[in-house]
């Protein structure tokens, strides 16, 4: 935002687009960038949220968020989209790997795809991936307890927390609501974002399947920083030009229905 001028509505401007790729701002922080007053960029902030145009918050302002929804409506959403990714993602999984399969309508669309010969351990607190390993042969399967959250459709709390501390996890796939280059992987729910924070203390690696709209999005509640995805699976309509923004340097761009998957960083 440097050499912006300082009217007010180009200020504004500024700080709109700022909020637009997905980012919060802060009062402090643009005072310096605008050399104007704190109470000035306050009622930036103030005009902008009266206009519906972010969140305003204590010491700055948030992106519009995504209003939750129960796990039952998600389910019902870009169904093709979600087995598309989890087709992308399927090479991922290889054999005797101790799997974390986190709540989540994408990861339900990878759990039916999981094969029965690679002598799996999945662990999970979402109630629909539990009931599509019910029946299944060749995958062992362990639930995590705590509160059930419909919601998310699956489990939370300190019970939940607790149990993740007793496995170790080959490879985690970790739900989001939003994903931003700078402020990573985040979602609606502090309990179930704690939850998640446990798994990936205890996981070798991680994986993320993420839909277009969730890109560029920052919520209250932060999972994991960008780098700490090794794997992040996004759908092929992400342009070419904006793919590089999702590429930490470390980590593998996998993108969905495309004849090869495109490597970023120096995994592999």
């Amino acid at each position: 935002m440097s050499n912006v001028s300082h009217l007010p509505e180009q200020r504004r401007a500024a700080i709109l687009k700022t909020l637009d790729g997905g980012e919060p701002v802060f009062a402090a922080d643009l005072a310096r960038e605008f050399s104007v007053s704190e109470d000035a960029i306050r009622r930036d902030l103030r005009k902008l949220a009266a206009e519906g145009l972010c969140e305003k918050v204590y010491g700055g302002a948030m992106p519009l968020r995504p209003v939750p929804s129960l796990y039952s409506e998600r389910a019902e959403r870009g169904q093709g989209q979600k087995r598309a990714l989890a087709r992308a993602a399927l090479p991922l999984i290889t054999k005797r790997q101790c799997l974390y399969l986190d709540a989540g309508s994408t990861n339900a669309a990878l759990t039916a795809m999981l094969p029965d010969d690679l002598d799996l351990t999945v662990v999970t607190n979402s109630v629909p991936v539990l009931s599509r390993l019910m029946e299944r042969d060749g995958i062992t399967v362990y639930a995590l307890g705590g509160l059930l959250n419909p919601q998310i459709g699956g489990t939370t709390g300190v019970q939940a927390v607790a149990d993740v501390s007793l496995y170790r996890f080959d490879l985690a796939f970790l739900g989001a609501c939003g994903l931003s280059r700078n402020t990573g992987l985040s979602i609606h729910d502090g309990e179930e974002a704690a939850l998640k924070r446990a798994v990936l203390k205890n996981s070798s690696q991680c994986a993320a399947l993420v839909t277009s709209e969730k890109l560029g999005t920052c919520l209250a509640h932060k999972v994991a920083a960008f780098d700490q995805v090794d794997y992040l699976v996004l759908e092929s309509d992400v342009p070419l030009a904006e793919r590089e923004n999702y590429s930490s340097g470390t980590n593998t761009l996998l993108f969905a229905d495309e004849p090869r998957n495109r490597a970023g960083g120096t995994s592999s």
